[in-house]
């Protein structure tokens, strides 16, 4: 007997078995019963949503209300749900859909409402086999609330902050002396000022390259009220070219009122004090000229500096003036470094003026800010251990703690 005879009575036999599996796997009962259920599910439409609610949206200033609804009963039938549309009408009007929800939604806010309206709501469960549409809901009106409570956190720590602050300037009118860690560039202030009064050259102050709208610019010229009395009482020359005509009418303002208090308003000089230049190179090609033919003895930059920063402390170097610098441009603080004597880092700046002033009002104000990065710190550090016991540990304690400290930085739930 040959192979193909084999193989042409073994397909008779294959296909018999083929068939035999069809038809097994056809008749069998629980396929059919799951087969009909979901021919019948694909013809019927979806149960609708129940409890329908309109609430005014928390925590806004109005022109939303909140819906919720419970999710249709053929939510969990695949095939059936396909989605929610959400119906509006105000008293007495027709509904009309505002928006659109997916299967597993149970709420939507709607945002295109007027505030001292009422507005009511249908939801309408949609699928292939038709819709399924609720109850309207009970009227809701939208309405701005005074206070957004989900940020009470930041009142919190606005009162804390500025309770300390309060706090702090009380006990310096007090008579208290408030500790403030020393600042080896202002303790050099006098020896500047000084040495430029015995070699009877002047004192150069730039305040920066930017206008009054720069924190850093405010800060330069409240030290410069400090420095310019220091300049009246010695009797030396004070040279202060400005790239902003602003920050020239402050700054001559802020001198006057110096040499007045020093009880010398006649050597004021109004001239000393003169525009230059908005263009970056220009002024910066002016005071590098001024220090060459001036020859200061001393230099102060105090202020928001940028690509200038190296040029003028380079220049300054090269002449032997001692220098004085701070700003809050990281930078640029690199160049000050290196070519200057004394160089204030950062907040160092901001602390300056309360620092030479003795201000009690400057003073408390930089304590109780001081009592607020503490504040921070402590609670990072908590946050770091509790986060990192929440990660080795399931316990419920620290899970509360955790969600607790994120809602009082955040203000919102993790």
């Amino acid at each position: 007997m040959g192979i193909r005879p084999l193989a042409a009575a073994a397909v008779p036999a294959l296909l018999a078995l083929l068939w035999t599996a069809v038809t097994t796997v056809l008749s069998d009962p629980a396929r059919a019963q799951a087969t009909d259920e979901l021919s019948s599910a694909e013809v019927s439409p979806p149960a609708p949503p129940a409890a329908v609610v309109a609430r005014d949206a928390p925590n806004d200033a109005g022109g939303a209300l909140a819906v919720t609804w419970t999710a249709s009963r053929d939510a969990a039938h695949l095939g059936v749900l396909a989605g929610y549309r959400i119906l509006r009408a105000t008293a007495g009007g027709d509904f009309e859909k505002v928006a659109q929800a997916g299967p597993g939604s149970v709420s939507h806010t709607d945002y295109g409402v007027d505030n001292g309206i009422e507005y009511a709501y249908r939801v309408v469960a949609w699928g292939p086999g038709g819709e399924g549409e609720s109850e309207p809901s009970a009227p809701a009106v939208a309405s701005a609330q005074w206070f957004d409570r989900s940020r009470a956190n930041i009142l919190i720590l606005m009162l804390l902050v500025c309770g300390a602050i309060g706090l702090f300037i009380s006990l310096a009118r007090a008579g208290q002396e408030l500790y403030i860690r020393k600042i080896a560039g202002m303790d050099a202030v006098t020896e500047a000022v000084g040495r430029a009064t015995e070699m009877g050259q002047p004192v150069l102050y730039i305040a920066g390259t930017q206008d009054m709208d720069n924190v850093q610019t405010v800060t330069g010229l409240t030290i410069l009220g400090s420095i310019s009395r220091m300049i009246a009482e010695y009797e030396t020359t004070l040279l202060m070219p400005t790239s902003r005509s602003l920050v020239m009418s402050t700054a001559r303002e802020t001198v006057k009122e110096s040499y007045l208090a020093a009880g010398r308003p006649d050597a004021f000089r109004e001239e000393s004090i003169y525009y230059v230049s908005d263009e970056q190179w220009g002024f910066v090609a002016h005071v590098d000229g001024l220090m060459l033919r001036k020859r200061p003895a001393t230099c102060f930059y105090l202020g928001a500096f940028f690509a200038e920063s190296l040029i003028l402390a380079e220049t300054g170097n090269l002449i032997g003036a001692i220098q004085v610098a701070g700003t809050a441009q990281p930078t640029q603080l690199p160049f000050f470094v290196a070519a200057c004597d004394y160089t204030l880092i950062g907040e160092e700046l901001f602390a300056a003026s309360a620092y030479l002033s003795q201000d009690e009002k400057m003073l408390g104000s930089l304590k109780g800010q001081d009592f607020g990065k503490l504040l921070s710190m402590v609670f990072v550090l908590l946050g770091a251990l509790f986060a990192t016991l929440g990660v080795l540990t399931d316990a419920a304690p620290v899970a509360t703690v955790n969600e607790w400290l994120h809602r009082l930085w955040s203000g919102a739930a993790s």
